[in-house]
């Protein structure tokens, strides 16, 4: 693509002389700006990747994978066995779920009451995962489990007595009341997802079916899947089953989370972008200086038979190189950083006495990181091309260059 003599005035012009000192600065300015702005892409796309995994993988081994639920309908055995018949690798438990107030030691605090089933497997091995205190034995009749957070904010250890009030009103002498019992903590759990710890509260199912003032044949079927990524696509098969019942997925429940969260990694990759494009604008100038510094020496090649093609290939290179090794050196950088991100966030934290990463608003207790090679090759395509563009751009004024006026001149 490019011959011997093109490749030997470009290597030639990317070693400016001494008293072309102002170029060489342009040069190394083009060259970092590149280098930097490539590796801020990888690391924060890198960082972006891996707190949508992070969260994700949360939000997926918190929640089931699909919720059925009745409707005013009512859930049968046929209807289950349906279910178990036409989807072979599901697997399936009841459950019940609703709003409703924790009461402890003059504090009230809004919370999930979730009902779970001891003989299912799934929830069992949930707890025992997450356990912080406790014992699942104790986890009997009129106990509940409360998270770690919410246990904190409310002053709440294990054997404390509390009062949960449901969102179901029961008639009494004086009205309708919301319905309230007592409680006493079987123990805590922590998720590390600070969101679910502080606002929900784990019942037996049967004891949330009475405070909710519910029967069996209301109870949710929830369902698992061995690849939660597949959940919609499982979704629309079991909604042609029975159209009656209402069905919502674990991404339904957080579409506008995950929603907001990919609208914020295009719009940063757009911002970030326009790093990598005003570097690219040293290129433009210092090529430009450079062809211009050059004119006696383009006009001497032009007069020995050298084409205007061939010479303005050999500046588009010069421009090139330096586009291409700064984005092979910012992916270097980009993999290093994003690779020791959270070694990097404990040092500057200790450092500067600074919380970089808070887990109460960002409901993860480490910074993470995910580098994908499809935003690196993203990143570096378009690195590419916007040198490509900003060394083509000074290169082609070469062509309107007048031999004879230059050695005239010059």
């Amino acid at each position: 693509m490019f011959t011997k003599v093109e490749r030997l005035i470009s290597s030639r012009n990317l070693r400016p002389k001494k008293k072309e000192g102002f170029l060489k600065i342009i040069s190394i300015f083009s060259f970092l700006g590149i280098m930097l702005g490539v590796a801020i892409l990888i690391i924060v796309m890198s960082v972006m990747n891996g707190f949508k995994t992070d969260l994700t993988k949360k939000i997926i081994g918190l929640n089931p994978h699909i919720v059925i639920q009745p409707n005013s309908f009512v859930i049968d055995e046929n209807y289950i066995l349906q279910l178990k018949n036409k989807f072979k690798d599901i697997s399936l438990s009841k459950s019940f779920s609703g709003e409703g107030i924790i009461i402890s030691n003059d504090n009230a605090k809004g919370i999930i009451i979730k009902g779970i089933n001891m003989k299912d497997d799934k929830s069992i091995n949930f707890l025992n995962k997450n356990m912080s205190s406790g014992n699942i034995k104790n986890f009997t009749k009129n106990h509940v489990f409360v998270g770690t957070e919410l246990a904190y904010n409310l002053n709440l250890k294990e054997g404390d007595n509390i009062s949960l009030m449901s969102s179901a009103f029961v008639a009494t002498p004086l009205g309708s009341l919301p319905k309230q019992e007592n409680y006493k903590i079987a123990g805590t759990f922590n998720t590390g997802f600070l969101e679910f710890d502080q606002n929900i509260v784990f019942l037996n199912l049967d004891d949330t079916l009475s405070i909710f003032d519910k029967e069996k044949k209301d109870q949710n079927i929830e369902i698992y899947l061995e690849d939660p990524l597949e959940a919609n696509s499982y979704k629309n098969k079991i909604e042609k089953l029975n159209t009656n019942f209402y069905i919502y997925t674990w991404s339904d429940l957080n579409k506008s989370f995950f929603s907001a969260l990919k609208v914020e990694r295009n719009v940063m990759f757009i911002i970030l972008t326009l790093i990598v494009i005003v570097a690219a604008f040293n290129i433009i100038s210092g090529l430009t200086i450079l062809i211009k510094n050059k004119t006696k020496e383009i006009a001497i090649l032009k007069t020995l038979g050298l084409s205007n093609n061939s010479i303005k290939k050999s500046f588009f290179l010069t421009g090139f190189s330096i586009g291409f090794l700064a984005s092979l050196s910012g992916i270097f950088l980009g993999v290093i950083f994003s690779y020791n991100i959270e070694k990097l966030r404990i040092f500057l934290s200790s450092v500067f006495n600074l919380e970089i990463f808070p887990a109460d608003i960002y409901f993860l207790e480490k910074l993470p990181s995910e580098i994908s090679f499809s935003s690196i090759s993203i990143i570096f395509i378009l690195s590419l091309v916007v040198s490509a563009i900003a060394s083509y751009l000074p290169a082609m004024s070469i062509s309107k260059m007048k031999t004879f006026r230059a050695l005239k001149y010059e």
